[in-house]
């Protein structure tokens, strides 16, 4: 089995930063792209930014937001500066895990909560 966990949101001002971590646990053999994705009240799930090798990010985050992992701990991470009020959403985090037993799949975590407002 594996779990996916987010943590780090919050509420801040507009111009503030945040930290999001994300954990994969549970029984893997290694971790493919590692992404972050996020969905705000009536909209559609867009892709914020994903690291496998190559770091890529979505236009309306380029230069603010940052996105990096660490192997060692199955982790990913995306640092947020200077935040707006249309970054609020539940940013969700999404893995490739591929099982001891050959199986490549991808999981999702149950998301966190950023809200930027004065």
């Amino acid at each position: 089995q594996v779990q996916v966990a987010e943590s780090g949101g919050g509420l801040v001002q507009p111009g503030e930063s945040l930290r999001l971590s994300c954990v994969v646990s549970g029984t893997i053999r290694r971790i493919d792209g590692m992404r972050w994705y996020r969905q705000a009240p009536g909209k559609q799930r867009e892709l914020v930014a994903s690291i496998r090798g190559l770091v890529t990010y979505a236009e309306s985050v380029k230069l603010r937001f940052t996105i990096s992992r660490d192997d060692a701990k199955n982790s990913v991470y995306l640092q947020m500066i200077n935040l707006k009020p249309e970054d609020t959403a539940v940013y969700y985090c999404n893995a490739d895990v591929l099982q001891p037993s050959g199986r490549l799949s991808d999981y999702w975590g149950q998301g966190t909560q950023v809200t930027v407002s004065s």
